[in-house]
């Protein structure tokens, strides 16, 4: 959990501090928190307050990679920050990306007139970099503009909202293990081997369904997962044509792990297995 890996944290800062430097052990003269707002992968938002709590603390600085929790979280769209109610001025650094949200190209880098001077000279990624194109940015500033100061903005990240918790609820009631915050967009659904997502991709585009699967070396190597993020633009009848996918594949590649699956998931499981015809049920063809 989020708590846990910030308690680790501070562990691990302690340490850093107390050893010094790896071959002088002189001490250091910063110490950088380097954190992701929304982890794409787990779907866990970063225990925000603590960390701060931390980052003062030790007299730290904290940069925090905002890509996949800005224009989501937050009731006008300004990440996690906004969703647990922080003040930004405690935030070094913050980064986030034009490509997901906004629907454009790049990104962006936020912290004070001397940090933003300091890259622009030093970082090899603005200087060699080529500028944002007019439609571009137009395209960013307008998008800013829609979700932060209008009632349509405020209407879909609302929505999106409710879309999380509906199909978060709907999955978890249904047995299948899912990672993450029960805020957070981003739902991984656990399919353990690489077999079972060969299987659950091939199964889910011959019923109309694009799926995003994710395996090993990206996972552990029984930690392959399917990754659903949830947008406001999707309709409940969009989730629940997904969730009767998942229904219908679950008899044939056994989607239903967890121990709060309902009990009738046991026998049909078993069932199938022992009275397969072998064929249709082979990962790869």
């Amino acid at each position: 959990s989020s708590s846990i890996n910030a308690e680790y944290g501070e562990k691990v800062l302690k340490r850093s501090i107390v050893n010094g430097q790896k071959r002088t052990h002189r001490p250091w003269r910063k110490i950088l928190i380097c954190v992701e707002g929304l982890y794409s992968m787990e779907g866990t938002m970063c225990n925000l307050p603590r960390i701060i709590e931390i980052k003062k603390k030790y007299k730290a600085y904290l940069y925090i990679d905002e890509a996949h929790s800005i224009g989501a979280m937050g009731e006008t769209g300004r990440g996690v920050s906004e969703h647990f109610g922080v003040d930004t001025a405690d935030i070094d650094i913050m980064m986030g990306t034009f490509s997901k949200s906004f629907g454009a190209a790049g990104g962006y880098i936020a912290a004070s007139k001397e940090v933003v001077a300091h890259l622009r000279r030093e970082s090899h990624a603005h200087a060699y970099a080529s500028p944002m194109s007019p439609p571009v940015c137009r395209q960013i500033l307008t998008s800013m503009r829609c979700i932060m100061h209008t009632e349509d903005g405020k209407r879909r990240i609302k929505q999106l909202a409710e879309n999380t918790r509906y199909f978060r609820t709907e999955l978890k009631k249904r047995g299948y293990i899912i990672y993450g915050d029960s805020a957070s967009p981003v739902i991984p659904m656990i399919l353990f081997t690489l077999a079972n997502i060969c299987a659950f991709a091939r199964e889910c585009l011959n019923r109309g369904l694009a799926s995003v699967i994710v395996a090993f070396p990206a996972t552990t190597m029984l930690g392959a997962r399917a990754r659903f993020c949830i947008s406001a633009s999707h309709t409940r009848e969009h989730l629940d044509r997904t969730l009767q996918i998942l229904e219908e594949l679950d008899p044939i590649i056994g989607l239903k792990m967890s121990s709060n699956r309902p009990t009738n998931v046991i026998v049909d499981f078993f069932t199938h297995f022992f009275t397969r015809s072998g064929k249709d049920t082979r990962a790869v063809d």
